[in-house]
């Protein structure tokens, strides 16, 4: 079970590794937050969890298809959340909502990542990617 990432911890995280110019980590983690807030999530992502593993595998096809991952890393990870909901209505209602880029967190929070400029949409799918894992 995964436990709700507050947007300052998991934006740290990602940047770090990300980026090497901390003024350029602080202005990007800023305007991530700003569209965030201005999203209606507030100041953190939405939780990634067993129950909503239908959606984060329609995330990661959102983001593969609109190439913010990385197929041949990403397509195993889908695959497999995929075989834990298969046959569950409620996750494939999710997993279409994902695909169309609407990340619905088992916290009841949502993002939409249309949203989002495209280096934005580039960490939330790395954040899915990433927590996504944890559910297997």
């Amino acid at each position: 079970m995964s436990h709700p990432i507050r947007l300052r911890a998991a934006t740290a995280l990602v940047l770090a590794g990300a980026l090497a110019a901390p003024v350029h980590a602080n202005k990007l983690m800023d305007a991530m937050k700003d569209q965030l807030a201005n999203s209606g999530v507030g100041n953190s992502l939405p939780a990634i969890g067993t129950s909503t593993a239908g959606n984060a595998a329609g995330v990661i096809q959102y983001c593969v298809k609109n190439n913010y991952l990385d197929a041949a890393n990403a397509n195993g990870i889908k695959d497999k959340l995929m075989g834990m909901v298969t046959g569950q209505k409620p996750q494939q209602t999710g997993y279409a909502n994902g695909a169309k880029g609407l990340l619905m967190g088992s916290d009841g929070q949502s993002l939409n990542l249309k949203g989002l400029s495209g280096k934005l949409k580039e960490k939330a799918c790395d954040y899915v990617l990433k927590n996504a894992t944890k559910l297997f």
